[in-house]
C-alpha cells in the first residue's frame, strides 16, 4: 500500500500561488507544487508510521488537499495517482477495515460504513480511470475486451501503479456488493489491467500484484476469471518478493483460502507467522505491517465464528 506524503509547506505554497498575478507564472508554480507533493519516495511519512490512528486522522485532510490541487491541475498524472490511490487506501484501511470488526448487533452501522467505503473506492477508481484516459485518449470508450487490450498494449511500466490502483478500487467496490451488475461486467477488463501490469513489472511494490492475484483467484468463481489452482503459486511468489518480511500474504491466505476450506490448522499457523514479523524490518511499510497484524489478531480472536472446530482458548501469545 502506498500512501502519498504531503509536505507541511503546502499552506505556504498556497499563499505564494495566490500572490502571483500572471496566469503563466501561476501555472508554473502549481506544477512545481504538484511535482513536489507527488515526488517519488514521498510516501513514507504515512506508510512508515506506526500509529494507524494518527495516519487515519490525517488522510481526510490530505485527500481534500489533493482534490483541490487536482482541480487546478487536472492533467498532472502524479496528482491523479496520489488522489485516486488515497481514496482507495483510506476506504480499505480506515472505513471498511474498522467496520468489519464491529459487533454483530451493529449491523446497520456496518452496512452504512460499507456503503461509504464503496463510494470512496469508486471515487478513487474513477479519478485514476480518467487519468489513464487523459494519457491514452479513447481508453474509456473502449467497449470490447479486444479494444481495451489494444490500449493496454501501449502502456508502459510507469503506468503500472495506475493500473493496479484502478483495478483495486473498482474490484474492492464490487466485493462489497457482488450484485452490482455494472461492476460485475467490468471484472474481466479489470483483470486485464492487472495482467498488463504484471507483464510490465512483475515485482511491483514487493509482490503486491502476486498478493492481488492470490485474493482474486481465491475469491472469484471460475466463470469470472478465478482459478483456485493458481492461489498457492501466487502466495509463494508474494512471500518471495517481499523477502518474507510482509504479513500480508499470510493474512490474505488465512482469510481467503483457509476459512472457506475450513482449514483451521493452517489458518492459525499462518496468522501466528504474520504476528512474529517485525514492523521495523520494512520501515517504509511499517503502517501496512501494523494494520495487517491487527487483522491477524482479530481473525484469531474471532476464529470461533469462522470455524466449526476452532479452539475456544487461544494459546498464542505474540506481541
Amino acid at each position: 500500500m502506498r500512501i502519498m506524503y504531503f509536505p507541511f509547506v503546502f499552506p505556504l505554497a498556497v499563499g505564494v500561488l495566490l500572490g502571483f498575478g500572471s496566469c503563466s507564472i501561476n501555472r508554473m508554480a502549481i506544477n512545481a507544487v504538484s511535482n513536489a507533493l507527488t515526488a517519488e519516495g514521498s510516501s513514507t511519512v504515512f506508510t512508515g508510521d506506526e500509529d494507524p490512528e494518527l495516519v487515519g486522522s490525517a488522510i481526510p485532510f490530505a485527500i481534500k488537499m489533493y482534490e483541490s490541487l487536482l482541480a487546478a491541475n487536472p492533467h498532472h498524472q502524479g496528482l491523479v495517482l496520489t488522489t485516486g490511490s488515497l481514496f482507495i487506501m483510506y476506504a480499505n484501511a480506515f472505513i471498511q477495515g474498522p467496520a468489519r470488526i464491529l459487533p454483530q448487533d451493529q449491523y446497520a452501522e456496518r452496512d452504512h460504513q460499507y456503503g461509504r467505503a464503496k463510494q470512496f473506492y469508486l471515487r478513487g477508481g474513477k479519478i485514476l480511470y480518467s487519468g489513464l484516459d487523459t494519457k491514452y485518449p479513447g481508453f474509456s470508450t473502449a467497449q470490447e475486451l479486444e479494444d481495451v487490450a489494444s490500449y493496454l498494449a501501449k502502456m508502459k511500466q510507469e503506468d503500472v501503479p495506475s493500473l493496479y490502483w484502478t483495478a483495486a478500487g473498482f474490484l474492492s467496490a464490487y466485493s462489497l456488493n457482488p450484485f452490482d451488475l455494472e461492476l460485475g461486467r467490468k471484472v474481466p477488463e479489470l483483470l486485464a489491467y492487472i495482467d498488463r501490469a504484471y507483464t510490465l513489472d512483475p515485482d511491483f511494490n514487493q509482490g503486491a500484484l502476486d498478493e492481488f492475484y492470490l485474493l482474486f483467484h481465491a475469491s472469484m468463481p471460475d466463470g469470472m476469471g478465478g482459478n483456485k489452482s493458481l492461489v498457492d503459486t501466487y502466495f509463494n511468489q508474494a512471500i518471495e518478493k517481499s523477502g518474507g518480511k510482509s504479513p500480508g500474504p499470510y493474512v490474505a491466505y488465512a482469510e481467503s483460502v483457509c476459512i472457506p476450506a475450513q482449514d483451521y490448522d493452517t489458518f492459525k499457523r499462518y496468522l501466528e507467522i504474520a504476528l512474529t514479523m517485525d514492523p521495523d524490518a520494512q520501515p517504509e511499510n511499517r503502517l501496512v505491517t501494523v494494520l495487517a497484524q491487527r487483522k491477524a489478531r482479530y481473525l484469531l480472536e474471532e476464529a470461533g465464528h469462522f470455524f466449526l472446530d476452532a479452539e475456544t482458548d487461544m494459546d498464542w501469545d505474540v506481541e
